[in-house]
C-alpha cells in the first residue's frame, strides 16, 4: 500500500493482562499461555539463541485468524502436526496442553492510520486483519497482535528479522500516535484549505453586496423616490403624523413597513362616492297607476295629482353638462335657478353678481356660476327655446339642463338634480350659494362672510323660517293638502331666494335626499333633509329672501345704501337689478352706515 493511503485492520485485545512494552520478551507478563520465556538477548555481533523448550501451543481459536493459521511466528508446518485426543486437549509436536477457552470478542469498525498499524508499517508490526474490523477485548492490557499468515507480510529492508517475526503488543487505544502522521501532511493540503477558504469568503461578499442592494431598490420603490430623491434629506414630518403609530411601537398600517413611523401620515375619512359620471341616459318613467283606484286622489286638483303619478321618477338625463366648471380649486360655487324662457334674467347676473373669479382674495380658490334648467314647460315652444339656449351654452358654457319640464313642482327635482351632480362632478368645491335668478347678490359681503367659516362645519345660512306652518288655501301658490303633509308646521327651512352651504354639507344632502319622498316646496324639502342629519339652519340679517321691507311699496327696497350692505336681497327684475348694482358700486355717498355682517 502507498504511504499516503489509510488502512483499516483487525485489532484482537486478549483478556487479561497488559500491553508489551519496549524491551519485554515474550517470556514477562502478557506472554501467551504456552509461550516460555527466552533466555536473555543476545549482544551485538553474537547469533541469537533458539529456545529448547516444547513446541509451543496457539492459545487463538482457528476461527479468530482468517486463514485458519497460527501466530505468525510460527510456522504453518508445525501446525500440520498437531492432534487433538480425546479429552480435547491439543498436542503439537508430542507435547499436549489443555486448549484455553477462547476469550470474549467483539468487533467494531476502526480507521488504522496509514501503513497499516499506529504510526509503523505493515512490515513493522502492522496490522494484517482485514479491512473495517476491529477486535477489542475486555479492560486491561492488550494482548499481542497476531497478525495471519499471508496478509499484512513485512516489507524488505524495514529493520532487523528478530522485530519482523516477533509479535508486537500495541494497546488498544492511542489516538496520539496519529498526530506525528498528520503533522506532517499539513503543509501539502495548507494551500487547497486557502484557496477553499477565499472562495468562501468571495461568496459571502458577494451575497452581502447584493443583499444591500435589493434592500435599497425596495425602500426606493416602497417611497415612490428617485434615487436622486432617495439621497436627499427627508422633509420634516406633519405635525399630524405621530398618530401612525400604536403605543407598542407598531405601524398601523402594515403597507408602510419599509416607511419610517413618522413619515405615515394617517389618512382622513372620506365618504363614498357613487359613479364617477352621469349614469342616467334615457327616460324610463311611468305613471304609478295604484293611485288612480284611491279615493282621495280623484278629489286633489290636476298638478297635485301629475305630481304623485310620477313623484317616484327621481332622476333624469342630462342635456348640457360643464364638469370643467370645477376643475381645479373652486372656493366658491354660485348655482342659480333658471327657466328656459328668462334668459335676460340670466345676462342680467352674468353682468353683475354672477361674474367668475380666478381668485377669491386671501389665497383662496376660484368662484364659479353655473344656471340650472330644465325643458320648456309648452310642447310648441320647445324646439325653438332649445336651439337658442344651445346658442347661449355655446357663448358662455355655464348652463347645465336636465330633461324635465320646468315648473314650479319639478324644483325639487332640480334641487336633488344638482346635488348629485356637485357629488360627482365637483366634490371639492368648499362652498356653496344657491340662489333665483330675481335676486341682488353682494359678493364681497359674501367672501368676507365666509373668510370667518371652515367648509367642514355643518354650514346652512340663509333667511330661516322658524314654524312656519303649511297653507291650506288653494288659491295660494305655496298650498299643500293636507294628504301630502298633515303635521301642523314645517321643520326650519331657509328661504329658497338664497341660502349659503358647506360642500361637505351638501353631499351629506344628496344622501339624505334619496331616503326622503319628494316634495313640492324645493326649500322646505331641503328642510325635512336637514332634519334627519339633525343640522340646524342659521339664520343671517343679511338674507333678505322677502325684500328688505315686507311692504312692497316701502322706499326701504329701493333704497341702494340697504343694498350695499346686505347680502342677498329678493326681489329684483332684470333692469331693477342692472340699475341697484350701478348705484351700489358707482360714488355713493350714504349718511349712515348699516352693521349687519
Amino acid at each position: 500500500m502507498e504511504a499516503g493511503s489509510r488502512q483499516v485492520g483487525l485489532f484482537f485485545l486478549g483478556g487479561e493482562g497488559r500491553s508489551q512494552r519496549p524491551g519485554e520478551g515474550p517470556g514477562r507478563r502478557g506472554a501467551l499461555p504456552g509461550e516460555r520465556a527466552p533466555g536473555p538477548r543476545s549482544r551485538p555481533g553474537q547469533p541469537r539463541r533458539r529456545p529448547t523448550s516444547s513446541p509451543r501451543v496457539c492459545s487463538l481459536p482457528s476461527l479468530l485468524l482468517p486463514g485458519g493459521g497460527g501466530p505468525p511466528s510460527a510456522p504453518k508446518s508445525r501446525l500440520g502436526h498437531s492432534r487433538r485426543d480425546a479429552s480435547g486437549r491439543v498436542t503439537l509436536g508430542g507435547s499436549a496442553r489443555p486448549e484455553p477457552r477462547a476469550p470474549s470478542v467483539k468487533w467494531v469498525v476502526s480507521a488504522a492510520p496509514p501503513g497499516g498499524g499506529l504510526g509503523r508499517g505493515p512490515g513493522a508490526g502492522g496490522l494484517g486483519a482485514p479491512k473495517g474490523l476491529t477486535h477489542l477485548g475486555r479492560r486491561g492490557p492488550s494482548r499481542p497482535l497476531l497478525r495471519p499468515p499471508g496478509r499484512g507480510k513485512p516489507r524488505r529492508g524495514r529493520g532487523p528479522a528478530s522485530a519482523r517475526a516477533r509479535p508486537v503488543r500495541v494497546p488498544a487505544r492511542r489516538p496520539p500516535a496519529a498526530a506525528p502522521r498528520a503533522a506532517t501532511r499539513a503543509p501539502r493540503s495548507a494551500a487547497p484549505a486557502r484557496a477553499a477558504m477565499s472562495l468562501w469568503k468571495r461568496t459571502i461578499y458577494k451575497s452581502v453586496c447584493l443583499s444591500l442592494a435589493l434592500l435599497v431598490a425596495v425602500t426606493v420603490f416602497q417611497r415612490s423616490l428617485t434615487p436622486s430623491q432617495f439621497l436627499q434629506e427627508t422633509p420634516s414630518p406633519t405635525s399630524g403624523s405621530q398618530k401612525a403609530q400604536k403605543p407598542s411601537g407598531h405601524l398601523v398600517n402594515p403597507n408602510s413597513f419599509w416607511k419610517n413611523p413618522k413619515d405615515v401620515v394617517t389618512p382622513l375619512p372620506t365618504v363614498s362616492r357613487g359613479p364617477q359620471t352621469w349614469d342616467v341616459t334615457t327616460t324610463n318613467c311611468s305613471a304609478n297607476i295604484n293611485l288612480t283606484h284611491q279615493p282621495w286622489f280623484q278629489g286633489l286638483e290636476p298638478h297635485f295629482r301629475q305630481f304623485l303619478l310620477y313623484r317616484h321618477c327621481r332622476y333624469f338625463p342630462m342635456l348640457l353638462n360643464h364638469p370643467e366648471k370645477c376643475a381645479g380649486d373652486v372656493y366658491l360655487l354660485v348655482v342659480v335657478k333658471s327657466v328656459i324662457t328668462q334668459h335676460d334674467r340670466r345676462e342680467a347676473i352674468r353682468q353683475t353678481w354672477g361674474r367668475e373669479q380666478e381668485s377669491a382674495g386671501r389665497g383662496h380658490g376660484a368662484v364659479r356660476t353655473l344656471f340650472l334648467l330644465g325643458t320648456a314647460s309648452k310642447q310648441e315652444e320647445r324646439a325653438h327655446y332649445q336651439q337658442l339656449l344651445a346658442y347661449e351654452d355655446r357663448l358662455y358654457n355655464d348652463i347645465l339642463q336636465w330633461d324635465f319640464l320646468d315648473s314650479f313642482f319639478n324644483l325639487t327635482l332640480k334641487e336633488i338634480h344638482f346635488l348629485k351632480w356637485l357629488d360627482i362632478y365637483c366634490p371639492t368645491a368648499r362652498f356653496i350659494f344657491k340662489g333665483d335668478d330675481d335676486v341682488f347678490v353682494n359678493p364681497t359681503n359674501l367672501l368676507e362672510f365666509l373668510a370667518d367659516q371652515r367648509p367642514q362645519e355643518d354650514l346652512f345660512v340663509g333667511d330661516v323660517l322658524q314654524h312656519a306652518r303649511p297653507i291650506r288655501k288653494k288659491d295660494n301658490k305655496y298650498y299643500i293638502p293636507t294628504i301630502l303633509y298633515s303635521k301642523a308646521s314645517y321643520p326650519p327651512y331657509a328661504g329658497g331666494g338664497g341660502f349659503l352651504m358647506a360642500g361637505s354639507l351638501a353631499r351629506r344632502l344628496h344622501h339624505t335626499s334619496d331616503t326622503l319622498e319628494l316634495y313640492p316646496i324645493d326649500d322646505v324639502f331641503l328642510g325635512m333633509c336637514l332634519e334627519v342629519l339633525g343640522v340646524q339652519p342659521m339664520a343671517h340679517e343679511g338674507f333678505k329672501t322677502f325684500g328688505i321691507s315686507r311692504n312692497r311699496n316701502s322706499r326701504m327696497n329701493k333704497e341702494p345704501c340697504f343694498f350695499r350692505s346686505m347680502l342677498v336681497v329678493h326681489k329684483l327684475l332684470p333692469a331693477e337689478l342692472l340699475a341697484m348694482w350701478g348705484l351700489v358700486h358707482g360714488n355713493l355717498t350714504c349718511s349712515r352706515k348699516l352693521q349687519v355682517l
